[in-house]
């Protein structure tokens, strides 16, 4: 929940937490503390005191030192009996089982269902001998007004993290190249710095684009909402990822998206139909693809009506059935004298009779 705070990204989990409370389930949030420890310890007191009075469990799940609180909260809702679904994120999560095996699997073997937000994930993860059930991120439609794109003009927007896996580099290379045949384009450069940042404006400078390229940082919904309506092309140039919830943002605004052709974004994207990819790492190849949206009026809203069908799959209209659906059949796996406090699809129901 580290989204709680200012200048954090607002994850998944905190987002589907939000629209279950708004639909009338009883939610307790944790946790939002900046600090891996603390945040460990305060979810591991929050599980053990208040243990019986959950239904179930939602755990999300990351790779690296955030394993560590999926494995000591998995097994404390192992030692207590509690339901736990496991919901799956990251690109690089498939690497880390990898690397870490046993670790991995332990934690895994822990839940009672398994969620992963693309079929990517789904199958990397599955060919280790898991059942991974898919439900899209989700994103709050109404908050992404849609604009139709046919005729563009060279505003290119980036918004990811400066770090390493986003390789903001790539795409000061590939607007350089860009600024040859499109001297009026510009560019802007979103999003909290990982380390990558001080680079970035060093290679803007030594371009000479510093008059077309805009590093604001870390942006709010507000500021997010109006970069999205005023940008004409979305660049994600990451070289590894599962659903990228920007990109699905973007395409629900009429964005269309360029992206490389790495982890779930094929599986997100069809080529020429939704957006446009690109091989990873290929700054020429990105380029052409922005040109031929800015040369191709029918392409382009080709792709930003195909965009926005793309994010309407994410709706919580859409993907509310598919979690309530899970929830029934965590709770269907467990011992039959287990009877939640809160029956899995009666809100639906009752809403549906009214």
């Amino acid at each position: 929940m580290l989204g709680r705070n200012a200048g954090y990204i607002t994850t998944q989990g905190q987002i589907t937490a939000d629209l279950f409370a708004a639909e009338g389930y009883e939610v307790v949030f944790v946790s939002s503390k900046g600090n891996l420890i603390a945040r460990l310890a305060e979810i591991a007191a929050v599980l053990i005191r208040n243990q019986r009075q959950f239904d179930l469990v939602l755990l999300e799940v990351y790779s690296g030192l955030s394993l560590i609180i999926a494995d000591v909260a998995s097994l404390i809702c192992k030692l207590f009996k509690l339901p736990l679904l496991m919901v799956l994120h990251g690109g690089n999560l498939p690497e880390f089982l990898e690397k870490y095996p046993r670790w991995t699997k332990r934690v895994f073997r822990r839940a009672d269902l398994l969620v992963a937000p693309s079929p990517f994930l789904a199958k990397k993860i599955g060919a280790h001998g898991f059942e991974i059930k898919v439900v899209p991120n989700v994103i709050e439609l109404e908050s992404y007004p849609f604009r139709e794109r046919t005729k563009l003009a060279p505003r290119l927007l980036w918004m990811r993290s400066f770090h390493p896996i986003y390789n903001p580099q790539m795409a000061i290379e590939v607007f350089g190249e860009l600024r040859k045949s499109y001297p009026n384009a510009t560019l802007l450069m979103a999003g909290v710095d990982k380390g990558l940042e001080p680079e970035i404006k060093k290679m803007v400078s030594e371009m000479n684009l510093s008059e077309a390229v805009v590093l604001p940082g870390f942006l709010n919904a507000a500021q997010k909402a109006k970069a999205f309506s005023e940008a004409d092309i979305f660049l994600n140039t990451n070289r590894a990822d599962n659903m990228p919830v920007s990109v699905v943002e973007a395409c629900a605004c009429g964005l269309p998206v360029v992206a490389t052709n790495v982890g779930g974004l094929p599986f997100l994207i069809s080529d020429g139909e939704n957006g446009l990819l690109v091989e990873n790492e290929n700054v020429g190849e990105m380029t052409e693809a922005i040109k031929s949206l800015l040369e191709n009026a029918d392409l382009t809203k080709k792709i930003s009506r195909g965009g926005r069908t793309l994010a309407e799959r994410s709706a919580w209209t859409a993907v509310r059935a598919d979690w309530e659906n899970l929830f029934a059949e965590v709770f269907e796996k467990k011992p039959q004298n287990f009877q939640p406090q809160f029956a899995a699809n009666d809100l639906a129901t009752e809403k549906r009779k009214n």
